[in-house]
């Protein structure tokens, strides 16, 4: 069964476009592109899914045959299916084996515009590092990562709980049953992570040890992959990288806690080829001045954040050893107490504003922290938002001074700010001076509606 993902709505629109290009759909192994392109392949009359893993003959062909039109002959041959302009979808997949493939994608902009062509890969960042030119300008790209909690929602077909929370705001919250409804999503969601795998095995079960069955598929295949990396990195240095990301998350990463005596450089290789296949993303900091927020990013100061929650965990549990009171506190703990577990939800967050954010482009994560001398204020993330540096809090419980967060707002002049937490929706106002002379707003939005921030309702 098909689960439906934001995606879809980028992939029609595509299908659609007068001025189409080749589309190549970027993402980590697993996270639901080959299903994704599969499903638009049902608004076509034909579909071709041409893999290069499985079809070791493909690779020959994009060898020997550079006219694309020959090829699209070729393939529709070896498939036994028409292919034909505005009436089939050609989905070149596990592309990133076979760099004349890759190349072939310009061809296909240039000489037959008409075709729709869609690629894909598990490793294709690797791919197109090794290619000094892909088709610049005349290929598009969509980033995929895995489910966003409205999307494990939806495929629970809780769709109008996903509306009611939609609609809120922190001048309208939710009724406090469908609050704590959602509350007990969101616990679920930390657990059973995105990977799309194991949310339809959780959907099909409710069964969190057959859904950690499926994580623990999706772990050993990454690890599988670090094999491939052999000429670029050591295998294990690449493994003891992603420990030391999981141990470190929400933390200003350290590359001496890296086991195995491995030079800074060298950890620095391991996070790059990490984040190229996409298990891990940097949260960089900014001094928070102004925008661009990258325009004052100091890359000294950095945290990485792990694909996803559930994956986390079973690292966590099987390799670390850490993770089983945790999962029993997720399990148990009350809302106030569950937010602050092992900075876990912290890491949710920054993903849930990244797979909320435009697919169209990698979206880049920042925080801030004070860097003077003894203090150790922070706020967790810094967003661009309607034109204006908008700061983000990941709290834990319900109540809190803010202390970090009044400090920046003070001092960047900034009034308006975000506080993410399992609150219901809300809203604080703060003055300064005896005659309030200077307010500042702090916006309440639960961590399980932080699609809200994007659809322009609740801020």
């Amino acid at each position: 069964m098909y689960y439906p993902r934001t995606i879809d709505k980028y992939l029609a629109e595509w299908k659609e476009s007068s001025n189409r290009k080749p589309l190549l759909l970027r993402g980590a192994r697993q996270v639901g592109k080959s299903w994704a392109v599969k499903n638009l392949g049902r608004q076509f009359k034909y579909y071709i899914e041409a893999n290069f893993e499985k079809r070791k003959e493909l690779k020959s062909l994009f060898e020997r045959v550079s006219d694309v039109h020959e090829l699209a002959a070729k393939i529709g041959k070896m498939y036994e299916t028409p292919i034909v302009a505005g009436e089939t979808l050609l989905f070149l997949d596990e592309i990133q084996e076979c760099a004349e493939a890759i190349h072939s994608l310009w061809f296909f902009k240039e000489d037959f515009p008409e075709l729709h062509v869609v690629a894909a890969g598990s490793l294709l960042e690797f791919a197109l590092k090794d290619l000094h030119s892909f088709g610049v300008g005349r290929i598009r790209s969509l980033f995929m990562y895995p489910m966003s909690f409205d999307e494990f929602l939806e495929a629970q077909g809780k769709t109008t709980w996903l509306q009611a929370k939609q609609e809120a705001t922190p001048q309208e919250p939710l009724f406090d049953m469908l609050h704590n409804e959602l509350v007990e999503q969101f616990r679920t969601f930390l657990l059973v992570g995105g990977m799309p795998a194991s949310v339809a095995k959780w959907i099909e079960t409710h069964d969190y040890v057959l859904a950690a069955n499926e994580q623990d598929d999706i772990r050993q295949t990454y690890y599988d992959d670090f094999a491939k990396y052999a000429k670029k990195i050591d295998p294990q240095l690449l493994r003891n990288t992603l420990h030391s990301v999981v141990t470190q998350i929400g933390k200003k990463f350290v590359y001496s806690k890296v086991q195995g005596n491995a030079t800074a450089e060298e950890v620095k290789r391991a996070l790059q080829l990490l984040s190229d296949a996409g298990l891990i993303k940097r949260v960089v900091h900014s001094a928070g001045n102004g925008l661009p927020l990258g325009a004052e990013s100091n890359s000294k100061f950095q945290k990485f954040i792990y694909l996803d929650s559930g994956l986390l965990l079973r690292i966590l549990d099987l390799e670390l050893g850490g993770a089983e009171p945790l999962t029993q506190q997720i399990l148990t703990d009350t809302a106030a107490q569950l937010v602050d577990k092992g900075n876990l939800t912290e890491m949710v967050a920054g993903w849930e504003i990244v797979k909320y954010s435009s697919p169209r482009t990698q979206n880049d994560l920042y925080w801030w922290e004070n860097l003077e001398r003894g203090t150790t204020s922070e706020v967790d993330y810094l967003l661009a938002h309607n034109m204006r540096i908008l700061p983000v809090e990941v709290k834990s419980g319900i109540s809190g001074k803010m202390k970090s967060l009044h400090l920046f707002m003070r001092n960047k002049n900034i009034n308006d700010a975000i506080r993410c937490s399992l609150e219901n929706f809300g809203e604080l106002t703060i003055c300064d001076g005896e005659e309030c002379q200077s307010q500042r707003t702090i916006r309440i939005i639960p961590l399980y509606a932080i699609s809200n921030l994007f659809l322009g309702n609740s801020i």
